[in-house]
């Protein structure tokens, strides 16, 4: 095999919970995993020179060793002793630094494309090994599941067999937000951090446990008012104006609304494709990036 073309999928978390900063400075989360039809492209090229290239149009994606593509080819080559290289077309349509996964899902399908096409022989578990330091979220992209709990960094990955596929519209408000400053304003906030965490202990019905078993049910309706971001405050007191955002799905009567991960992305669960559509249309009035994505 030379060529491999792969897609690779973005996700939203539909349940974020951060439970404690752990020894390691990163902090213990649940989180439920949803694996959405907004898909990257990558093509990869097998070479014999032994260098790694990238091939990307998007101004804001780096093309060398800052790029989570390049580190995971070089670390493959480093730790397997591999001498060939590989070409990479990576054609972004996922935002950047939008809470929906895109490095990392860039990441896990580098990992799955170079194991066939290198013909490394490496069994899942080991690609989610590799896939740890690389990023937490990488895992759940190697699992190659539409639904999952994330539990530890959310990098220990219980795969779920759901048979559900929810619509949902997604805006992607025209800004970066990072991670890391996220935690530093959910950490700084102990106003925030107490009121998320009391909102945990006073609401039973914000569970993980409920929220899989809602959705086994296909109950769409009750699945919305389960939605739940611990890291939301943090973002809202980053960027005040998303509140907006939020405020505007809330009006058009959809299912349910949150913010993906660390932001800035806010989705809702409509009740049909028909009123995705609807609520789409609306929200174009106002914003630029708009998606009607489904599970996938």
């Amino acid at each position: 095999m030379k060529r491999l073309r792969l897609l690779s999928p973005a996700k939203l978390n539909l349940l974020l919970k951060v439970n404690f900063k752990r020894p390691d400075g990163y902090h213990d989360l649940t989180t439920l995993f949803e694996r959405i039809d907004l898909c990257d492209e990558l093509i990869f090229e097998r070479t014999k020179d032994g260098r790694i290239t990238i091939d990307c149009q998007h101004p804001h994606v780096p093309r060398g060793p800052g790029n989570l593509v390049y580190k995971v080819a070089a670390l493959l080559q480093d730790k397997f002793r591999i001498r060939q290289g590989v070409r990479v077309n990576l054609k972004k349509n996922i935002p950047v630094a939008a809470g929906l996964g895109g490095g990392s899902g860039n990441a896990a399908t580098t990992l799955l494309g170079l194991n066939q096409l290198w013909e490394l022989g490496l069994s899942k578990a080991q690609l989610m090994t590799l896939g740890k330091t690389m990023g937490s979220d990488v895992p759940f992209f190697i699992a190659q599941s539409s639904w999952a709990v994330g539990t530890q960094r959310g990098d220990q990955i219980q795969s779920l067999s759901l048979k559900t596929k929810l619509w949902h519209v997604l805006v992607v408000p025209c800004l970066k937000v990072y991670t890391k400053d996220v935690f530093g304003a959910f950490l700084t906030s102990k106003k925030s951090t107490v009121e998320a965490r009391t909102k945990m202990l006073t609401k039973p019905k914000v569970n993980v446990n409920i929220l899989i078993h809602v959705l086994r049910k296909n109950d769409v309706p009750r699945i919305g008012t389960l939605l739940s971001n611990d890291l939301e405050a943090a973002i809202v007191k980053l960027h005040p104006q998303l509140s907006k955002l939020k405020n505007k799905f809330e009006k058009l009567d959809v299912g349910g609304v949150c913010f993906s991960g660390s932001g800035p992305s806010v989705f809702c669960v409509a009740r049909s494709q028909k009123q995705a559509k609807a609520v789409a249309r609306s929200l174009r009035k106002t914003y630029a990036r708009v998606f009607v994505v489904r599970t996938y």
